[in-house]
């Protein structure tokens, strides 16, 4: 009873003056859809990195020649060559490797007629297709034998396909890409554009030994893509993989590895860690905005309490106690804070629907960023709140009587 006596006065004292309550309440009211939003953003870009990174395959490994970087700087630049295709036929044996694939590209300009499209083209094997997620739209994918035998026959991006063949089906078509000819057996389903933002279709897949031989005229190889078993047998199959090859290139124990490998859930840890910092960030920015609107409860409530002061006065003076008066001032203060924690919360759901809608950004309210958000609020009001409440609550009832 004595409590919701309270609560009216409250909000009675705080209705008395509308626009100075609301003025006051702006602060947190910012503050509180600010971390809002900036938590939504910052989930959304988490869970949209790791769904890009895991439809590239969530259990795929990348192997890369070169020591590794420091401040930037590859310890050894000789090493860029040091993978080999005995290097791939060594990994084939690997137990925690489902799938395995070279992989060499270069840049060109993809000619059909009078279109041309610049564009990658990479050199792989069957397999790529499994390490990669990617799926047929029609024809089909180049074989085994093919490679072997270094055929001109492609694979090609959507991207790709649009450009060159504009109003025509492109199977059994030939493109140039430079200068050399290759038979379209393929069009690859589209995937469209990665976290980062490249696009996924704009390829071309040919056998790994045509593009070393009559493309680039190398010997060595710029990546292998490997499948482990399964996402759980990642991190021995990277093991496995580290020490095959040290075996193969002869490494001593003491000798750095002269190549790389990276799984995929070390490159999703990465991102995530990225984010998370770049969230933290924000959200700290967004924290100063509830900082400076506990400064302007502060200033209203001590304002509160010079006017009212006589008020104050004479309840002591008809049998108030000390702690009714410091309690009231605290309830003031409070449903300030949250009120304007609940308009910011509202706020902060229609500005994360705007970003969503307008933006097309990935974003995710959560829970857990709405419960954070009332409890800041009101610990806000009662931390801003506490010292004019307590400067009225040990007011001499005479003095205040006599206050003008």
């Amino acid at each position: 009873m004595r409590i919701r006596n309270l609560l009216k006065i409250a909000w009675r004292a705080i209705s008395l003056n509308k626009t100075r309550t609301f003025l006051t309440m702006l602060g947190i009211i910012i503050g509180v859809a600010s971390v809002i939003a900036m938590l939504a953003i910052g989930e959304g870009s988490k869970a949209s990195i790791k769904s890009q990174i895991s439809s590239m395959g969530s259990n795929m490994i990348t192997i890369r020649p070169g020591a590794g970087m420091q401040g930037g700087v590859r310890m050894d630049p000789g090493q860029s060559q040091s993978l080999k295709l005995s290097d791939y036929e060594a990994l084939s044996d690997a137990s925690n490797l489902s799938h395995l694939s070279p992989q060499v590209q270069g840049s060109g300009q993809a000619i059909n007629g009078s279109e041309n499209w610049p564009t990658q083209i990479y050199g792989v094997a069957p397999a790529y297709l499994e390490i990669r997620k990617l799926e047929m739209r029609s024809g089909s994918m180049f074989s085994q034998q093919e490679v072997s035998s270094a055929s001109k026959v492609a694979v090609l991006g959507q991207t790709v396909v649009d450009n060159l063949f504009p109003n025509e089906d492109p199977i059994g078509k030939m493109i140039r890409f430079n200068k050399i000819p290759f038979q379209v057996i393929g069009v690859l389903e589209s995937k469209g554009q990665n976290t980062f933002g490249q696009d996924q279709d704009d390829l071309i897949l040919a056998p790994y030994t045509t593009v070393q031989k009559r493309i680039l005229a190398v010997d060595y190889l710029q990546t292998i893509v490997a499948s482990a078993t399964s996402e759980e047998n990642a991190p021995a199959a990277v093991e496995e993989v580290e020490s095959i090859l040290r075996k193969s290139h002869n490494l001593s124990i003491s000798a750095e590895n002269d190549f790389n490998v990276f799984s995929m859930e070390e490159l999703i840890s990465t991102f995530s860690s990225t984010s998370e910092m770049l969230t933290v960030l924000l959200v700290a920015i967004a924290a100063i905005s509830l900082f400076v609107g506990g400064i302007g409860i502060m200033n209203i409530m001590y304002v509160s309490v010079k006017e009212r002061t006589r008020e104050i006065g004479l309840r002591m003076a008809v049998g108030g106690q000390s702690g009714d008066i410091l309690l009231q001032f605290l309830i003031e203060s409070v449903l300030i804070s949250v009120t304007g924690g609940i308009i910011g919360v509202c706020l902060g759901f229609a500005t994360t629907l705007l970003i969503k809608n307008i933006l097309h950004w990935p974003v995710i309210i959560t829970l857990y960023s709405v419960i954070v958000s009332f409890l800041v609020c009101a610990i806000t009001g009662i931390f801003f709140g506490w010292y004019p409440a307590r400067k009225a609550s040990v007011l001499d009832p005479i003095v205040a009587l006599r206050y003008e």
